[in-house]
C-alpha cells in the first residue's frame, strides 16, 4: 500500500512538520556505516537487507517494514518423513506426519509433530522457531517462500521432509505472489499403525466395571429398611432387631443390629459389613440335590444351597482365572490367564427390586425379614416402582421376652438453680449444660432491624404509696422466652434507675415446683396491654407496648389472640348485637355525605397527651392513635370482656392514617439550643466556612450524609440522636438534599432565641423506645369499623327483604 506523495516544494505549499509535535527525541533506529559501526537515525533503511525479491518498480515499493506488514501471518504446510526402525517386529520404518510453519514477518520456521495416542514417541516441537539454512552445496542462504511448496522435499538438519498439503491462506498467498500450488498429495500408510489397528484378543483383559455414572447419580443416597432375624431355634437365641442400609451407588448392603440397653449381649452392632450379599438360587437346588456331589461342585453348592457352609477359598472371587496349559509338573508347567472366563461362577446379588416390606433374604444362612422402611425409601419405591402399600409388619414376640417399659425415675426438683440444669445431674455422672432449642433460636434471632424482642411498659401493683409511680420496662425475648425487667426511676424518687431483674425464664405462679414434673413458664402470648402478671411475687400491670411489639403481634396474630382482629370483631359483634342501635346513636360521628370518610375525633385524649412529660409521652405507644371516646364506648358495653390490648388492636387497624408529629421543630430546636448553651459551643463561623467549602457548585443544598459528616467533624457537642432529629426537621429539596442555610439558622442561638428546655434524657426523648414514623393516625374510621362489624338491625333487615323482592342489587348499609 503506497503512501500519499509529498507536496511540491513551491511557495505556499510548504508544511512545517513540527506543528503540533510534542516529542522531539530520536527514534530507536540504527543505520550501519560499516562493520561494527552504527549510528542513530530517524528511520532505519530496511530495503538493502530485505530477503524478498522486489515486486515493485524502483521508487514505488512500500515503505512498511515486513515485521509490521506481515505481523501474525504465517504459511502452514503439512509434510511427512520416514524414520527407519530396527527394533520393531513386522515394520521397517515409521511414517511420521508434521506441520511446517513459515513466519512471514522474519522468515523463521518451526516444525511440530501432532501428538498421537499410544504412539510411544516423544512428539511435539521437533524444530523450534528459527531461520533454517539450506544445506550444502548452497551456502549463506536460508529457506524462503520460494523453497516451500507442495511436492518439494526440503532437507532440514539431515532429515528430508515431503510436503503434501497446505492450508487455504497459504495457497491464496502463494497464488497472489505468482507461485503456482499443486494439488495435495496422499500420505503413504504407516505399516506400524496398520499392525496396531488389527484387533487382537488380549491375554490379560481388563474387566473393571465403570461405576462412575451410578456414583455421580446415587452418591449419598441410601435406602434404609427395618427387619428382624429370628434366632430362637438355637440355644439361648433371641429375635434380633436389624437395620439394613442399601447403597444405591454400588448396590452394597450393610446390616446393623439394634442392641437394646442391658440386653446382656456385648457384641458389636455391625452384623454384616458393607458388601454385595449373594442371593440363594432356589431354582437350582432341586437339580443339585439329585446329582452326585464331587469336588468340582463344592464352590457352587456353597452359593446356591439354602444353608451356609462357609466362605469361598482365596482367589475364587478374583476377576481373572489362572489356567495350567502345559502339565502338572512344577518345572515344566506354564500358566496363563483365562481370558474367556471359562472357570467363573456366575453369582447373583441382591438388588433394590428384591427388597421391600415382607421380603425375605438369606444372608449367609440367616433368614432376615424386612418389616418397615423410612420415608426416603418409601418415596424412592413410590417413584421408581409405583408402589403405594407400605403397611409395616409386626415383629414376632416370644413368650419369654419382657416388654414392660420402665420409665426412668426423676427425683423432685430441689429449688437450686434452674430445673433443666438440675435435671442434667440425674442422667449422667458428669453433668452437661442443658440444650437449647436451636431451631427456635435461628428463627427468632436478631435479623437486621428485626430484633424479635417485645417491650412493654408496666407499673407495679402494691399497697405501698411509694411504689405506685414506679415505671418498668419488661422485655420478652422470643428466641428463648426469657424475660428481663428494667426500672425507669424518676429523679429524686428514692429509687435507682437500674436493672430490676436479669434476663431469665420465670415460672407461672401457683404451681408446685418441688416435683418431678417440669414446671411451666411464662410465654410471649401471656404479655399484652392490660395484663396483670405475678413475676417472682411482684405484681405488674402492663400499661402500654412499643410499636414494634404491637406490629409483630398483629403480623403473628395466630400466636397472639389478643392481637387477632378477626377474633376481636367476632366478640364485638356478639356483644353489641342487642345494643347496636343505641351504640350507633350515641357514638357515631357526624357526617354529611354518605360516601365521606367519617372520623371519630378525639378531644379529651389530646389534653391527656399534651400534659404528659416528653419521655413518657414519646417513649412508648401510648394509646394516642386510638380515640378516647371510642375506648370509653367499648368499655361501657364490653366491660371485662375486652382487654386494653384488644382495643388498641382495633384502633390501630381502623386508624384514620393521619400522621402525628410527636416532636415539633420548635421542641427539637429548644433542646439543641439548651445543649449548645450548656456546653459553650461558639464555632458557628467555622461551620459556615466548612459548609461553603463542601458546596463547590454553590447550590445551597448538600446531601444528608455530607451534612452529618460535617457536623460530626466540627465537633458539635450534642448527642447523635439530636443531630438526626435536627436533620429530619430541616427544609429539603425535591431530590432529598438539605438546605444548609436553614441549618445555620437552626443552629444560630442569636436568631429567634428560645427559652431553656426542661432537663430530659435526649436518647429517651428522641429515639429510645420510640417510633420515628408512627403508622397510625389520631382517629377511627367509623364507616369501615361499622362495615366490618356486620351487625344488621331490624330496619336493615326489612330493607334487604324489600330489595330482594323488588329484584334490586342494592345492599343495605348497616348502621347508617
Amino acid at each position: 500500500m503506497q503512501r500519499a506523495p509529498t507536496l511540491p516544494c513551491l511557495p505556499g505549499f510548504s508544511v512545517d512538520r513540527n506543528l503540533g509535535r510534542t516529542r522531539f527525541h530520536k527514534s530507536q533506529h540504527f543505520d550501519k556505516i560499516h562493520d561494527g559501526v552504527y549510528y542513530l537515525v530517524e528511520k532505519a533503511d530496511t530495503r538493502a537487507y530485505s530477503r524478498y525479491s522486489t515486486l515493485y518498480p524502483r521508487g514505488e515499493e512500500p515503505e512498511i517494514p515486513p515485521w509490521l506488514a506481515y505481523d501474525g501471518q504465517r504459511l502452514m504446510f503439512k509434510a511427512f518423513f520416514q524414520e527407519t526402525v530396527q527394533e520393531k517386529w513386522k515394520t521397517a520404518f515409521h511414517v511420521r506426519v508434521v506441520n511446517i510453519s513459515f513466519f512471514l514477518e522474519d522468515g523463521t520456521m518451526k516444525i511440530v509433530e501432532p501428538s498421537v495416542d499410544n504412539s510411544g514417541l516423544e512428539q511435539g516441537v521437533l524444530v523450534r522457531r528459527q531461520r533454517i539454512p539450506i544445506p550444502d552445496p548452497v551456502k549463506y542462504r536460508y529457506y524462503d517462500v520460494l523453497d516451500l511448496n507442495i511436492g518439494k522435499e526440503p532437507e532440514i538438519y539431515g532429515r528430508v521432509y515431503k510436503i503434501v498439503d497446505c492450508d487455504k491462506f497459504t495457497r491464496h498467498f502463494l497464488n497472489r505472489m505468482g507461485i503456482p500450488v499443486p494439488d495435495p498429495i496422499d500420505i503413504p500408510k504407516d505399516p506400524y499403525r496398520e499392525v496396531r489397528e488389527v484387533e487382537t484378543f488380549p491375554k490379560k483383559p481388563n474387566r473393571t466395571v465403570d461405576t462412575l455414572g451410578n456414583f455421580l447419580k446415587y452418591d449419598r443416597q441410601v435406602l434404609r429398611f427395618y427387619g428382624y432375624w429370628d434366632d430362637t431355634e438355637s440355644p439361648h437365641g433371641v429375635v434380633h432387631d436389624l437395620e439394613l442400609h442399601y447403597y444405591l451407588s454400588d448396590n452394597t448392603i450393610e446390616i446393623k443390629e439394634n442392641v437394646p440397653p442391658n440386653a446382656g449381649r456385648d457384641s458389636g452392632p455391625m452384623l454384616v459389613k458393607r458388601m454385595k450379599i449373594p442371593k440363594v438360587q432356589y431354582d437350582q437346588c432341586e437339580n443339585l440335590i439329585a446329582a452326585p456331589i464331587n469336588s468340582s461342585r463344592i464352590i457352587e453348592l456353597k452359593l446356591i444351597f439354602q444353608f451356609y457352609i462357609g466362605l469361598q477359598p482365596i482367589g475364587a472371587e478374583h476377576r481373572f482365572t489362572v489356567l495350567n496349559v502345559l502339565g502338572e509338573s512344577a518345572r515344566q508347567s506354564y500358566y496363563m490367564v483365562d481370558s474367556l472366563g471359562t472357570g467363573d461362577i456366575s453369582t447373583d446379588y441382591y438388588k433394590d427390586n428384591e427388597l421391600g416390606i415382607g421380603a425375605e433374604i438369606n444372608v449367609f444362612g440367616r433368614r432376615i425379614v424386612v418389616t418397615d422402611m423410612d420415608a426416603f425409601t418409601k418415596e424412592y419405591y413410590r417413584t421408581k416402582y409405583g408402589l403405594d402399600d407400605f403397611a409395616p409388619l409386626r415383629r414376632p414376640r416370644k413368650g419369654d421376652e419382657m416388654y414392660q417399659k420402665i420409665d426412668r425415675y426423676i427425683p423432685p426438683y430441689n429449688g437450686f438453680g434452674s430445673y433443666e440444669d438440675s435435671l442434667g445431674n440425674c442422667f449422667t455422672v458428669m453433668p452437661k449444660p442443658p440444650k437449647t432449642d436451636f431451631i427456635k433460636f435461628l428463627y427468632h434471632d436478631k435479623q437486621g432491624f428485626n430484633s424479635h424482642v417485645l417491650r412493654f411498659r408496666a407499673k407495679i401493683i402494691s399497697k405501698v404509696p411509694e411504689n405506685e409511680e414506679r415505671q418498668f420496662i419488661i422485655r420478652v425475648f422470643l428466641m428463648d422466652d426469657t424475660i428481663s425487667i428494667f426500672e425507669l426511676a424518676k429523679r429524686n424518687s428514692g429509687f435507682q434507675r437500674s436493672l430490676f431483674q436479669k434476663r431469665m425464664q420465670i415460672m407461672l405462679p401457683g404451681q408446685d415446683i418441688f416435683t418431678s414434673k417440669k414446671p411451666e413458664y411464662y410465654k410471649s402470648h401471656d404479655f399484652y396491654v392490660g395484663a396483670r402478671l405475678n413475676l417472682h411475687d411482684f405484681h405488674f400491670e402492663i400499661t402500654s407496648a412499643d410499636v414494634y411489639a404491637l406490629r409483630y403481634m398483629e403480623l403473628h396474630c395466630d400466636k397472639f389472640p389478643k392481637a387477632n382482629k378477626n377474633l376481636i370483631m367476632e366478640k364485638l359483634g356478639e356483644n353489641l348485637q342487642p345494643v347496636y342501635k343505641e351504640f350507633v346513636q350515641l357514638y357515631a360521628p357526624p357526617g354529611d355525605a354518605m360516601d365521606e370518610a367519617r372520623i371519630l375525633e378525639y378531644e379529651k385524649l389530646r389534653y391527656v397527651k399534651n400534659h404528659l412529660c416528653p419521655p413518657i409521652r414519646d417513649s412508648f405507644a401510648f394509646p394516642t392513635f386510638q380515640n378516647y371516646i371510642f375506648r370509653e364506648a367499648l368499655q361501657r358495653y364490653m366491660r371485662d370482656k375486652i382487654t386494653e390490648h384488644e382495643m388498641i388492636t382495633i384502633a390501630r387497624y381502623y386508624s384514620s392514617r393521619e400522621k402525628i408529629e410527636h416532636r415539633s421543630r420548635e421542641y427539637v430546636r429548644c433542646l439543641l439550643h439548651t445543649e449548645l448553651h450548656r456546653l459553650l459551643w461558639h464555632d458557628l463561623d467555622r461551620l459556615k466556612e466548612t459548609l461553603h467549602h463542601w458546596d463547590e457548585d454553590r447550590t445551597g443544598f448538600l446531601p444528608r450524609e455530607s451534612l452529618y459528616t460535617i457536623l460530626r467533624g466540627c465537633r458539635i457537642p450534642v448527642d447523635v440522636e439530636l443531630l438526626n432529629s435536627m436533620l429530619d426537621h430541616l427544609r429539603k429539596a425535591d431530590d432529598g438534599r438539605i438546605d444548609y442555610e436553614d441549618l445555620l439558622r437552626f443552629v444560630n442561638v442569636k436568631i429567634e432565641p428560645l427559652p431553656p428546655a426542661a432537663p430530659v434524657n435526649v436518647k429517651t426523648a428522641l429515639w429510645w423506645a420510640s417510633e420515628r414514623e408512627p403508622d397510625c393516625g389520631g382517629g377511627i374510621n367509623w364507616r369501615e369499623f361499622i362495615k366490618d362489624l356486620n351487625i344488621m338491625t331490624e330496619e336493615d333487615a326489612v330493607d334487604a327483604v324489600e330489595a330482594a323482592e323488588n329484584g334490586g342489587n342494592a345492599e343495605a348499609e348497616p348502621g347508617r
